[in-house]
């Protein structure tokens, strides 16, 4: 069974257009107009193996705010398309990656149920086109359209750019583990409850 999926999300704010394969190579065309966050989404694919594309249009004269947020929300919803109803998938992902001189944890749960916690302290509010306060924006809605748990935790780190990556990566790393499939699983559903 192919796990892809597309998702096209359309507003007054933004043109979004999403499609990703779960089992792919981490191949990525990415454009939304936001430099920071293209390089974000890019290795973000990279380092789950998802293959992804992202097509997206928003109103940057406003601010990037939308832009980040409704590609979240569609990257969310795509996710859960390709995940379906998760039989056979390892649930659980987590990763503790280094960026040079910062490290960052992240801990994923596909059971159905969708929260974020972060714990992350930046120092520069901005970088180049980049707010740093929509890193927890971007997971929030991701969390909120997939349905998930998503536990993130800068543990230390100078840099803010290495800060944010060094995030992404943990959670990208996360994400492949959690979609994963166990093949002891053959196919089940990964819970007590039968269903997620």
């Amino acid at each position: 069974m192919e796990r892809k999926a597309s998702v096209k999300r359309k507003t007054k704010e933004t043109d979004i257009e999403v499609a990703l394969n779960l089992d792919g190579k981490g191949e990525s065309r990415i454009s939304t107009g936001i430099g920071f966050f293209d390089h974000m989404l890019e290795l973000l694919s990279r380092h789950s193996l998802i293959d992804l594309e992202v097509k997206a249009k928003g109103d940057l004269k406003v601010d990037e705010h939308h832009t980040v947020e409704d590609t979240a929300i569609a990257l969310g919803e795509a996710m859960g398309k390709a995940l379906g109803e998760k039989k056979g998938i390892t649930r659980f992902g987590y990763a503790i990656v280094p960026m040079d001189e910062s490290l960052a944890l992240a801990a994923v749960d596909f059971g159905g149920r969708s929260y974020l916690v972060m714990d992350a302290d930046f120092k520069k509010s901005k970088m180049d086109d980049f707010r740093t306060e929509l890193v927890e924006d971007f997971f929030k809605a991701f969390a909120d359209n997939c349905k998930c748990n998503i536990h993130l935790k800068l543990l230390y780190g100078r840099n803010e750019h290495h800060k944010v990556e060094a995030l992404f990566k943990a959670f990208a790393k996360a994400l492949k583990g959690a979609c994963s499939i166990e093949p002891r699983q053959k196919g089940s559903t990964p819970s007590t409850k039968g269903k997620l």
